[in-house]
């Protein structure tokens, strides 16, 4: 009787409630580690660092243009002279220039363009939030099926110790007279189905870290291991309707965000397009010189050409469209199609919000029954496994009747450990959506 308590306080030891340890990766780190080194995230953070550059160019446009130009050009052979008659001549001239050119008008179409690239980039930055955002999730998800699966690794590697001094208690009673070949043979085959639960939970749990390493772009899962929290710790709360949260969220989750800007640059596009049906204008002016030499005349040197041949402009350029093949036409459909096509994306971020709010709500709703339920089930089977322990060890039961009522108490605590898992997750990523920190 005595051994029989031994095993059963063992058993019930394992199977309680799993307390925080202390472990090297948080999921507060896990979660920061991502966000610097996962490819997605860095990727999405390169198309804002083009957004930049492109809007930086944008704003360029404003400022006047300046170049330099130098020349030298020879022509040989008969030609026609200044008292126009012919001959054979050689001649050479040499010119330099400094220009500007400065944008004056062109219908609007270079505020337009800042206006769009300043929104494409605001639509890049909150794309990049969201990539951000699922990052959180997805490693959040990972972390907690890390802790599901090393719970259920634990409760598997305490039933193979159980079962093993089961089996050696049962060979003891066989020498003693007090138990059956069959017997023992049968809890044998129970300590062998253990030792394949085992295996298959290490095996789940090695993916589930592999997972998450993945996640963190880690080089190797060897050596990872993850903080454990205190699931009893997390009392069961009213959970917010899905219209609250989704009245809370719309107003800054990055996706949402990311569709509006991405709708006003599209507006910003047609404005852009209109553009070009008014007329440009645009003021330049520079500064040039140059120096002739003709072979067979007396020129004048090199510096006193060039200071008498210095000379200035100024002038205005006007361009007035009227007719372009309708080019201009159909850039404004057409960017009035791309609208329509950001209206009905906003519109689906929306619906696609809304949707995984109430998914997120579901399941929480669904985790919290689950644990009660599941909490319940345990107290039942907890009391069944100790009742039929006692009778077993009074002769009154049977083997099989002893490891249906085990298997039973195994299969309640596993189904809690999920729910109690699954309720912290759904809770958590509930709040998350309302703007709440995604941490446990």
């Amino acid at each position: 009787m005595k051994k029989c308590l031994i095993i059963i306080g063992a058993f019930l030891l394992a199977l309680g409630p799993v307390r925080a340890q202390e472990g090297p990766w948080s999921l507060r780190q896990c979660i920061r580690h991502a966000l610097e080194n996962n490819i997605t995230v860095r990727t999405q953070g390169i198309e804002v660092d083009q957004r930049e550059i492109a809007l930086e160019t944008a704003r360029s446009a404003r400022l006047p243009s300046l170049g330099a130009s130098a020349s030298e050009n020879f022509s040989f052979g008969r030609g026609l002279t200044e008292d126009n008659t012919y001959a054979n001549t050689n001649t050479g001239s040499t010119s330099f220039s400094l220009g500007s050119e400065v944008p004056v008008f062109q219908g609007f179409q270079i505020r337009n363009t800042i206006r769009q690239n300043q929104l494409n980039l605001e639509a890049a930055t909150a794309a990049l939030e969201k990539a951000r955002d699922d990052i959180r999730v997805a490693v959040a998800g990972a972390y907690v099926q890390i802790l599901y699966t090393g719970e259920i690794a634990q409760v598997a590697a305490s039933q193979v110790t159980i079962d093993s001094l089961q089996v050696v208690r049962l060979e003891e009673m066989l020498r003693q007279g007090k138990a059956s070949v069959a017997e023992v043979a049968q809890q044998r085959a129970a300590l062998s189905q253990s030792r394949l639960a085992l295996t298959q939970a290490q095996a789940n749990q090695a993916l589930a870290v592999l997972e998450l390493t993945q996640l963190l772009e880690l080089p190797s899962p060897e050596g990872f291991a993850v903080c454990r929290p205190d699931t009893s710790a997390f009392a069961l709360s009213l959970l917010p309707s899905p219209e609250d949260v989704f009245a809370e969220a719309v107003g800054f989750r990055p996706a949402i965000l990311s569709a509006l800007k991405r709708v006003d640059a599209a507006q910003a596009g047609i404005d852009l397009a209109k553009g070009a049906f008014l007329p440009s204008l645009s003021l330049s002016g520079g500064i040039g010189t140059n120096y002739y030499n003709t072979s067979g005349r007396i020129n004048s040197s090199f510096m006193s050409q060039m200071k008498n041949n210095f000379s200035q402009y100024l002038g205005l350029s006007l361009s007035v469209p009227i007719f372009t093949r309708y080019n201009t036409r159909n850039n404004v459909r057409t960017a009035q199609l791309a609208l329509k096509a950001e209206e009905l994306q906003l519109e689906n971020a929306r619906k696609s919000l809304y949707k995984e709010i109430q998914q997120a709500y579901c399941n929480a709703s669904s985790a919290q029954s689950k644990l009660l339920s599941c909490t319940q089930a345990v107290e039942s089977a907890r009391t069944a496994f100790e009742l039929v322990s006692a009778k077993y060890e009074n002769g009154k039961a049977g083997i099989t009747e002893f490891n249906e009522s085990r298997n039973g108490y195994i299969k309640a605590c596993s189904d809690l450990a999920q729910a109690r898992y699954e309720n912290l997750y759904m809770c958590k990523l509930l709040e998350f959506y309302r703007g709440r920190e995604l941490d446990f």
